[in-house]
C-alpha cells in the first residue's frame, strides 16, 4: 500500500513540473496531473529500457520521468487540436 502511495505522490510532482515546463490549458485537477504523471512515468521507463539500456526491472528516474510526461502532454495537445 506505502509503494501505491509513493508511485502517486512522485506521478503528481512529475505531472506538475512537466506542466510547468508545458504551461497551458490541460484538463483536469490533481488526480489527472498525477495520472499523466505516472504514465509519462511509464513512457520514461519504456524508452530508458528501448534507447538507453535500462536492465529489468530499473526503472525509470526524475529526468526521464519528466521526458515522458512531457512527451505525452504534446501528444495529448497535438491530437485534442485535430479534434477540435
Amino acid at each position: 500500500m506505502g509503494e501505491l502511495i509513493g508511485l502517486a505522490i512522485f506521478g503528481l510532482i512529475v505531472g506538475v513540473i512537466a506542466k510547468l515546463i508545458l504551461p497551458g490549458k490541460d484538463p483536469g485537477g490533481i488526480i489527472v496531473t498525477a495520472l499523466i504523471g505516472m504514465a509519462g512515468s511509464l513512457i520514461g521507463t519504456f524508452v530508458g529500457r528501448n534507447l538507453l539500456g535500462y536492465k529489468p526491472g530499473q526503472s525509470a528516474g526524475w529526468i526521464m520521468s519528466i521526458i515522458g510526461t512531457v512527451l505525452l502532454l504534446i501528444l495529448y495537445r497535438v491530437f485534442s487540436n485535430r479534434r477540435a
